[in-house]
């Protein structure tokens, strides 16, 4: 069907068609045409205009949207004119004698493809004149001429408005250098970068390789730090939406691309089997870990989703940040044993995740009793609770403060940890799965250098010697759920979380990622340890002897299972002390029962 803008465009068909044989016409005869030719004319271009109009209106050339016009419409295009241009030129020839010159004929058609090509893909000629123009202020180089990059090149070219304009590629196969990925030259490998840049004058540069490893995106900061220019990435693989990277995906470099690692491969469908259907309720639901716990349970497409928090706000969060499934939001503390014992036999939830804790060390140094309160007596109660309804799987979410720990956090998650392995045999599967620092989590040291930095610093590091481990919420929580569905019970669960990262070295990264100069825009100043601080974390004990778990990422140790009725009795006596306001006194003997070569609670007796 035509509608009114095709019957325009037919009619400007006509009138260039009229132009496109009038004008060899003209030219043949140097302006003066014999009479019998302009009579012929007369009488031969009505019907040259219908049948190239027909021939265009065979070939689909009407009723479509050019401005996204590909080589599909450009083949119709030459065909359409191809086609008429013959019809045209046989019926002149049987003419006798001849009503036009055949050059006049043949000129005529070839103009006339043209005329039909420029009006038809005018819009793309003007917006590659516009990108021109719009995009000399960001020339971007692209490192990556594999799939990832041939599509986010070709989407660069065909958006003018986001205002790129590619002047160069590179890419480590050698192979590729000296030829072209859609018009644009691929001009050697990355350590040309810093050289190219200058040459080819490059704002930005594009990591164009979704599955760069964190190597490779650190060699490349490293490289465009060096020529002084911006580094923009794409998402890894499993960010991207619908599988495919688009123009639109790019972002700017983030402190975990820094720190990422080589993904690690999760067994999809034996976490399915275990969430699947069933019920499933997450204690600190509204925390970091908690949250996101909750979100990728979510779609294994659970029976039932219990969110617990004692944080109004943040259970708020943690419930609108989720969607398709079945949830709940239950607005209670862990400290209330009894609160506990009604919600879960009433909710009866068949797996667990415990992550609700208190976390920032120094703080906690000084208020130990609500550690304990929340870390030791909370996880207490909760197992508790779990017991009493039935549960089938319980995860504890740990840390690698509690190995050997120097602090209160740290000797609190020890506690915990040995709480849930105390009770393995009783009919659930209870683990422990120990991990470092999380990107990103609140309170953390990356949000906190960020905000120092958005105040102009200083940004304070307690010792240069201080290094963390460090990995991404999401793959974190990732593991977690694989280690909830390898584990057969009492076993504590790590999380290999790679190389120990420098904590000064990661301030500096932070500031030249804002686009400062460590020391010269933005001071660091050394501080000193803060209370309960170590300069090293462990993720394993030397005494625990990990082995392979048969999953890449996550090691198995089985501790000394804890003597249960020594364990309940100094539980009862931390309690006694939290109840008597002894802050020194149970800060000193929570760790007294915790540290050591031979803890107490694991001997059945004191040392």
């Amino acid at each position: 069907m035509i509608v009114r803008h095709d019957v325009l465009l037919a009619g400007l068909d006509a009138c260039v068609a009229t132009a496109a044989y009038l004008a060899p016409l003209v030219l043949r005869f140097d302006g003066v045409v014999p009479d019998r030719y302009w009579r012929n004319f007369w009488r031969f271009i009505p019907l040259a205009v219908v049948i190239h109009v027909v021939t265009n209106l065979a070939s689909g050339l009407y009723g479509r949207m050019w401005r996204y016009a590909s080589v599909d419409e450009a083949r119709r295009v030459v065909l359409a004119a191809i086609v008429a241009g013959t019809i045209i030129v046989v019926f002149v020839l049987q003419t006798e004698p001849r009503a036009l010159p055949i050059s006049v004929v043949v000129s005529g058609a070839v103009l006339a493809l043209l005329a039909f090509g420029a009006i038809r893909f005018q819009s793309r000629l003007f917006a590659f004149r516009r990108r021109q123009v719009a995009t000399e202020s960001r020339r971007v180089l692209l490192i990556g001429a594999g799939d990832a990059g041939s599509s986010i090149l070709k989407d660069i070219l065909g958006h003018p408005s986001l205002g790129l304009r590619p002047v160069g590629i590179l890419d480590d196969d050698r192979r590729k250098t000296g030829r072209s990925l859609h018009g644009i030259r691929i001009f050697g490998t990355r350590a040309e970068l810093p050289s190219l840049v200058a040459t080819l004058d490059v704002d930005e540069v594009l990591l164009a390789i979704p599955s760069a490893t964190g190597d490779l995106v650190r060699d490349v900061a490293a490289l465009c730090e060096e020529a002084g220019v911006s580094l923009k990435v794409l998402p890894s693989v499993r960010e991207i939406v619908g599988g495919r990277a688009t123009a639109r995906d790019i972002r700017d470099l983030r402190i975990e691309d820094l720190l990422g690692r080589d993904q690690v491969a999760t067994d999809l469908d034996s976490v399915r089997e275990v969430l699947r259907g069933r019920r499933v309720l997450v204690t600190g639901a509204g925390g970091s870990i908690g949250s996101e716990i909750t979100r990728q349970v979510a779609s294994f497409d659970p029976e039932e989703l219990m969110l617990l928090d004692h944080d109004e706000t943040h259970l708020h969060d943690a419930l609108l940040g989720l969607s398709g499934a079945p949830a709940t939001g239950v607005l209670a503390d862990v400290r209330d044993r009894y609160r506990m014992i009604e919600i879960f036999a009433e909710w009866r939830p068949e797996l667990i995740f415990h992550a609700a804790a208190h976390k920032h060390v120094p703080l906690l140094e000084e208020y130990p009793e609500e550690a304990v309160l929340t870390n030791v007596i909370g996880t207490a109660n909760v197992v508790d609770a779990s017991l009493v309804a039935g549960v089938q799987r319980f995860v504890l979410i740990s840390t690698d403060k509690a190995v050997r720990p120097e602090s209160v956090m740290g000797a609190t998650k020890w506690f915990a940890e040995q709480i849930v392995r105390s009770v393995q045999g009783s009919g659930c599967v209870f683990c422990a799965v120990r991990f470092g620092n999380v990107l990103g989590s609140r309170g953390s040291v990356i949000p906190t250098f960020l905000g120092q930095i958005a105040r102009g610093g200083p940004v304070t590091v307690t010792d240069p010697s201080m290094a963390r481990y460090f990995m991404s919420t999401r793959e974190a929580v990732e593991l977690v759920l694989q280690a909830s569905a390898m584990s057969v019970g009492g076993e504590v669960l790590t999380l290999e979380m790679g190389h120990r990262v420098n904590i000064l070295d990661l301030a500096r990264r932070l500031i030249r990622l804002s686009g400062r100069v460590p020391e010269r825009d933005i001071p660091i100043e050394v501080i000193g340890p803060r209370p309960g601080e170590k300069l090293v974390e462990d993720l394993i004990d030397p005494d625990e002897e990990p082995v392979p778990s048969g999953y890449p990422g996550i090691s198995v140790s089985r501790p000394a299972v804890p003597d249960r009725p020594t364990l309940r009795q100094a539980l009862r006596e931390l309690e006694s002390l939290v109840q008597e306001g002894q802050s020194g006194r149970l800060a000193q003997r929570l760790k007294q029962l915790a540290t050591g070569p031979h803890p107490e609670v694991l001997t059945g007796g004191p040392r």
